[in-house]
């Protein structure tokens, strides 16, 4: 049983209010470990500390770096313990979080060491004057990570912030704390200043409140839930803060018959189920041209029902558990919604129970639903798990239609030899991220987010940078006195 505490000025505590929260491993339905409930005051202690350290934002993007990147290196060095923590925290199986979201942790924090020495200014000489630019970090910043890929959204928030030479106050979701907190110690061990990394641990009505609402936290950035997203832009406006928010998605797939049937199908089994559906990005609407529908249901139903759902200690398991309870049952009454609206279940639609250590376990099979209106609930609201819907198409407009029928606009996918039609469409879809012929393909100095209902700002390479600092601009005039 691990106990997990704040991190706050370079120090491990407790919360101001002694309470705990447990934390349950979703493969096994058992508590694993607890953290601090913690309080407004805790918050407030962090913000503090953060506001005292003053030695990181002056030490130069140089000396930034060889920080940041002694945190990769510890991140590495500490992969098996992190991927196995991940895998107990979401419920994902340890072999993705092994090959996937540690590495990739590492890596956030490496590309953005580089940043902070690229990292640079404008400069524009007009005439008898010069204009150039100095980007001054903010300050004291929130961050605020989800639970689907704990470690990974939280460098990817971090990683920048620090970079640019501010101090982070920093909450994970209470659901999968773990990774963060040792990510703590990695910092401290890598020599990150006291007080630059501030991790309060608790519930999102109280800490994250507190984080948004703190006037010295200067900008907050979120991936989370539209819901939550829409309460923290409200309140954060009233006080000019800076926000990013990346939020929810009900990305479209548009698949044509001129498409590479093999390398399209082997994708869009990943797009559909990688990490148990809950990816932001991952395609949950798929539209199919009439030609290759039935080929396409044929082999699509064919492979799901191949994949391997249970322990996620186990390297043949494909996917491994749902985060909670809380969100099996939420699963669960969208494919109950999707009968009561006309749809048909080709495979999976059911909770899975495992043998053995597993059996208390929250598992789901792998779902695919037909025969649903684009306009219904199913199709038009966020379910965040292993379930999609498929529809046949005619026309490349009824295709575009069918995809921007949707509040949200975070990724799309599109899957066509035809080189016009793929930039058409992906000038006219409507999202911040447009795959062709490829799905989850990352560089990370691309601008990452959403449109509409999917998010508010960018992440990513300058994007973050930006973010993170305050540009003033400077302007010199030469005189000529001879």
């Amino acid at each position: 049983m691990q106990r997990y505490r704040n991190y706050i000025g370079g120090e491990f505590r407790e919360s101001e209010s002694g309470g705990r929260i447990p934390v349950i491993e979703p493969a096994t339905g058992q508590e694993f470990s607890t953290i601090p409930d913690s309080t407004p005051e805790d918050v407030a202690s962090a913000v503090s500390a953060a506001s005292e350290q003053k030695e990181w934002s002056s030490i130069g993007g140089e000396a930034r770096s060889r920080v940041l990147n002694r945190i990769a290196e510890g991140i590495e060095a500490r992969l098996e313990e992190l991927a196995l923590l991940e895998s107990c925290d979401n419920g994902k199986p340890v072999h993705v979080a092994r090959s996937v979201d540690i590495p990739r942790s590492a890596r956030n924090f490496r590309f953005f060491a580089s940043a902070a020495v690229q990292f640079g200014s404008d400069a524009y000489a007009n005439g008898d004057t010069v204009n150039y630019s100095i980007n001054h970090p903010l300050g004291v910043v929130g961050c605020i990570s989800p639970w689907n890929l704990p470690l990974y959204l939280f460098t990817w928030k971090i990683a920048p912030a620090l970079a640019a030479g501010n101090s982070v106050v920093a909450k994970p979701s209470e659901i999968t704390p773990a990774t963060a907190s040792v990510l703590a110690e990695i910092c401290s061990e890598a020599g990150l200043p006291a007080g630059c990394l501030n991790i309060v641990h608790g519930y999102g009505h109280t800490v994250g409140d507190a984080i948004t609402g703190h006037p010295d936290v200067k900008a907050i950035s979120f991936t989370g839930s539209t819901a939550t997203g829409r309460l923290i832009a409200a309140k954060a406006a009233a006080a000019f803060k800076k926000v990013s928010l990346e939020m929810g998605g009900k990305n479209p797939v548009l698949i044509f018959d001129d498409c590479d049937f093999d390398r399209m199908i082997e994708t869009t089994i990943r797009s559909s189920f990688s990490n148990q559906g809950e990816i932001c990005l991952c395609g949950s609407r798929i539209y199919i041209q009439r030609p290759i529908y039935e080929k396409f249901k044929t082999e699509f139903v064919k492979r799901t029902r191949r994949l391997t759902v249970g322990d996620p200690r186990d390297d043949t398991s494909d996917l491994g558990a749902i985060v909670s309870a809380d969100h099996l049952d939420k699963v669960q009454r969208y494919v109950e919604l999707a009968k009561t609206e006309g749809g048909a279940v080709l495979t999976g639609g059911s909770r899975i129970l495992p043998e053995g250590r597993c059996s208390g376990g929250w598992f789901f099979g792998p779902t695919i639903i037909e025969g649903l209106p684009n306009d219904c609930r199913t199709n038009q609201e966020e379910i965040f798990g292993p379930v999609v819907t498929i529809a046949p198409f005619d026309t490349e407009s009824e295709a575009l239609a069918m995809a921007n029928e949707s509040a949200y606009g975070l990724a799309s996918v599109i899957w066509t030899n035809d080189v016009s039609r793929a930039h058409r469409l992906a000038s006219r879809i409507n999202s911040g991220i447009v795959w062709i012929n490829c799905w989850m393909v990352r560089d990370l100095r691309t601008p990452f987010g959403g449109v509409r209902e999917s998010g508010l700002g960018r992440e990513g390479g300058y994007h973050a940078m930006r973010f993170f600092t305050e540009p003033k601009n400077v302007c010199l005039k030469i005189y000529d006195d001879e």
